[in-house]
């Protein structure tokens, strides 16, 4: 059986340590990320190049809770990222994640300047 929270913890893991194409790795080539109220990133050159300006200092999480069931992991936490003043900024968020074959194809993605 696939486990979906072990690959979004390694996906993240690799976000955290400033990898972000080994990030990509984990993802379908279609993947689509959904800031809700904000903006859809599709395929994975928009989301490369999304990283590339969000995280040109990769981001700093704390994961308070992993939820899985079915296709779908939910990650509750905090993260902390350089705005484009370079000011660190700390945001709530909830991400839910879809799952296609033990790759990550969708987000939806709830975050909240703190």
């Amino acid at each position: 059986m696939i486990n979906n929270k072990a690959i979004l913890e390694k996906a993240n893991a690799a976000v955290s340590a400033g990898d972000n194409e080994s990030f990509l790795s984990f993802c379908t080539d279609d993947v689509e990320w959904t800031f809700v109220g904000e903006q859809t990133l599709r395929g994975k050159q928009a989301i490369r190049e999304y990283m590339a300006t969000a995280y040109s200092e990769p981001p700093k999480f704390i994961v308070e809770k992993l939820i899985a069931e079915d296709d779908f992991v939910t990650a509750l936490g905090k993260i902390s990222l350089k705005d484009q003043n370079g000011t660190m900024v700390d945001y709530s968020y909830c991400d839910v994640w879809r799952f296609l074959d033990g790759k990550m194809c969708e987000l939806k993605a709830f975050v909240i300047e703190m």
